[in-house]
């Protein structure tokens, strides 16, 4: 005789058919892996078909289903509420009530309760495959006590399995109602303080060494229902390190469903904090990474951490069924052919462009009004959307992170989204033309409908090629996808845009504020972020080359920089570096890259001075780097110094002994030797960088540096904006060459023609 409830500890992944793909999975982690998940049974699959063939319901709920026209919504929404009222009406039979009343007092013995609360959730037999994900789907039902309320919510899982949206998914996937059964999980109910979502790899682009938290006060719900956009976590496999984090936007009234209590209030102070501490994010994630181990695949796991004890549980671990399923070794491009008006912005959810009519619908009941090829403007969504949201050309929300329920089903889709906007039924109307914009890494939406292409390259059809490509980077959002980019590393990191974009505030402000660590941290994320997406292949680091105006921009600036007539010119570089009214600002800075390259383990980060007049500041400020912990040579730390003064070229043989390598800054250089300021409207058609002089110039650097045995690249825009200016350093020697992500597959292709002759 069958058993119809079971202790999730005695079945595994190779119960599936008996349990579900969630209850399998999670018995295969208590017995097999060594990851903390609460206790609890699960009522078989017999104990499902056993119901149905004891209540004598399943030719009723056969007959509904033949009557109803599933591509009709109003049908389908009407044929489900009929089954499912079918399944709650109906008794459970005395003998699995009896097996259900055992492993629950047994659970109890377990806990220290007689009635313990419990988590009921449905688990279906097709659920968490490889290939189709039918997660979240049936219901669950939070804070069960008693075994009368415990029946209850067993019977409503079991309904669940026929909600409208269900219905749908299994006959779009060719999958028989009745050979989908359904499991349901009871296990110890955690009172989670914050919970969320882990993915074994980005959920975006799919890099494989990056694992994903997503996490908020409160139960997962509130991350995966997209009621909050989330604090993020990027921990790096590797070098087992955080390298990014970012916190979100603290919901200001959170109400709980499927709870008796409602909580309307997060206290204050939390708001203001991450939901999970360094040493937290080190512990999940190692656990995340033995759960992928066991399986071998990719996974999309559940946790919560518990309000008493302060102990983090794995609810839930199932395959990752987006990027596993995708073919590898193919770049897809998109790229905007016009620019419009912004009309708001959220995180961008893929890398893709998509445009088409607006439509707004806030409530899921309005579904039906929805028209194929519409962009799908809402606060949040759930299963209940699914039926629509395959129709829609791009979906943008007003809540929810990158592990919400519309950013899962958007990568699943392989539609353009965008989450967490904030305002974006306050912005946009029905019927407008919009453009969904995930291509840069931040999730635009824009006026109207711009164009846009796409190139498609395989990774096996680029060509090696004897010269270096690499890329110049200022943000850090696109990096996870830039990295998969068949390149040799970064040539020029722009840590500019991580101060203004990230900090915007004046870093001797910040000293004089005591908050010194805000700065440390949000820069050496940002770095760390970009180094680990082309980790092990090196990432050079430019120190911060803002002008006194640039600075003086940053909030609070204006009380520490000087007015200068030609700020091009002037306070910058090494020379600001070694000056004492900046010492504590530069500290900062050098703790951010030691940082990196020590705590994160990101030892491919090389450093790079800008605007180093003299041999004086070269041997200052190598100095002033070891004094902070970054010394030549100690733990592989290469510095570079970029060429872009005209006493670089004269006296290069003589830099060539104080630094390890050059990188050309075609920019400075050009108005240093044209004597032609390059922010001068006047003077636009005098900068040239292919004038005779300025290559002239760089010729002869590259020459001295091979002569110390110096390697030279470039960074400027000369070779994104020319081609010809390949063939010229080419012919010229040049080791590396560093160009804007959009032009880096022609300039491979291009270089690889030349260096065939043809």
């Amino acid at each position: 005789m069958p058993k119809y409830a079971v202790e999730l500890g005695e079945v595994g992944k190779d119960d599936v058919d008996r349990v579900g793909g969630k209850n399998a999975s999670l018995g295969e982690m208590i017995d097999k892996v060594d990851v903390p998940v609460p206790p609890g049974f699960a009522v078989t699959s017999e104990g499902y078909d056993f119901f149905l063939w004891k209540a004598g319901i399943r030719d009723e709920i056969r007959q509904v289903i033949e009557k109803t026209d599933i591509d009709n919504i109003k049908e389908l929404i009407e044929g489900g509420k009929k089954i499912r009222e079918i399944i709650r009406n109906s008794e459970l039979p005395r003998e699995l009530r009896e097996e259900i009343k055992e492993e629950y007092r047994k659970l109890g013995e377990r806990t220290g309760s007689d009635k313990p609360l419990v988590a009921v959730r449905s688990s279906a037999t097709a659920e968490d495959l490889p290939t189709a994900s039918f997660a979240g789907q049936q219901e669950t039902y939070l804070n069960i006590s008693g075994k009368e309320d415990l029946m209850d919510a067993i019977r409503n899982c079991m309904a669940s399995l026929f909600t409208d949206r269900a219905i749908h998914y299994r006959e779009e996937r060719n999958f028989n109602h009745f050979k989908v059964k359904l499991s349901v999980g009871v296990q110890k109910m955690v009172d989670a303080v914050c919970s969320g979502i882990m993915f074994t790899i980005d959920p975006d682009s799919g890099y494989e060494k990056i694992l994903h938290i997503d996490g908020s006060w409160g139960l997962g719900e509130m991350v995966v229902g997209g009621r909050v956009n989330p604090d993020r976590y990027s921990y790096f496999k590797p070098t087992e390190s955080l390298v990014s984090r970012d916190l979100g936007e603290k919901a200001e009234e959170m109400v709980w469903e499927n709870m008796e209590t409602k909580v309307k209030d997060v206290e204050e102070e939390r708001r203001k904090k991450y939901v999970l501490s360094e040493g937290e994010v080190e512990y999940l994630s190692k656990h995340g990474i033995l759960i992928e181990k066991h399986y071998g695949r990719p996974m999309d796991i559940e946790w919560a951490k518990d309000r008493d004890t302060g102990k983090i549980y794995i609810l839930q671990a199932r395959p990752e069924t987006v990027h596993s399923q995708k073919k590898g070794g193919v770049l897809r491009t998109y790229r905007l052919e016009e620019e419009g008006r912004v009309l708001c912005r959220g995180q961008a959810i893929g890398r893709k462009i998509s445009s088409g009519n607006v439509n707004v619908i806030m409530d899921s009941e309005e579904i039906e009004d929805f028209e194929e090829g519409q962009v799908l403007v809402t606060d949040m969504t759930d299963p209940d959307w699914e039926p629509i949201m395959k129709k829609a050309s791009a979906i943008v929300t007003e809540r929810g992170g990158a592990t919400s329920h519309a950013a899962i089903v958007s990568r699943e889709l392989g539609i353009a989204a965008v989450v967490g906007t904030k305002n974006a039924s306050d912005v946009l109307e029905t019927g407008q033309e919009a453009t969904v914009d995930c291509s840069g890494g931040q999730g635009r939406i824009l006026e109207g409908k711009l164009g846009f292409n796409v190139e498609e390259k395989n990774i096996k059809d680029i060509p090696e090629t004897e010269t270096d490509v690499l890329l110049n980077i200022g943000v850090p959002e696109n990096a996870f996808d830039l990295g998969q980019y068949p390149v040799q590393g970064v040539g020029l990191v722009r840590q500019e845009f991580i101060v203004s974009s990230y900090i915007g505030e004046h870093p001797l402000k910040l000293v004089e504020e005591n908050r010194s660590e805000e700065y440390i941290q949000e820069l050496s994320y940002g770095i760390g972020k970009i180094a680990a997406g082309f980790y092990p292949r090196p990432v050079v680091v430019r120190l911060s080359d803002f002008k006194t105006n640039e600075y003086a921009d940053l909030h609070g600036g204006e009380k520490y920089e000087p007015k200068e007539e030609n700020p091009m010119i002037g306070w910058r570089g090494a020379s600001r570096y070694l000056s004492e009214k900046f010492k504590e600002a530069f500290k900062m800075e050098c703790k951010a890259l030691k940082r990196v390259r020590e705590e994160m383990g990101l030892t491919n980060v090389k450093i790079m001075v800008p605007f180093c007049r003299t041999l004086e500041e070269a041997r200052d400020i190598k100095k002033e780097l070891a004094d902070n912990g970054l010394e030549q040579g100690k733990n592989e730390l290469e510095l570079y110094m970029m060429a872009e003064i005209p006493s670089n070229i004269v006296l290069a043989d003589r830099f060539a002994e104080e630094f390890d390598g050059f990188s050309i800054g075609s920019n400075d250089l050009t108005q240093l030797i044209m004597g032609v300021d390059r922010d001068n409207e006047n003077l636009q058609d005098l900068f040239d960088e292919r004038n005779e002089a300025v290559k002239r110039r760089i010729k002869e650097l590259i020459e001295k540096a091979k002569k110390k045995d110096r390697e030279v690249s470039i960074c400027g825009n000369a070779p994104s904006m020319y081609p010809e200016y390949i063939e010229f350093l080419l012919d010229a020697g040049i080791d590396a060459i560093s160009v804007t992500p959009d032009v880096a597959l022609k300039t491979l292709l291009r270089i690889h023609e030349k260096e065939r002759g043809t």
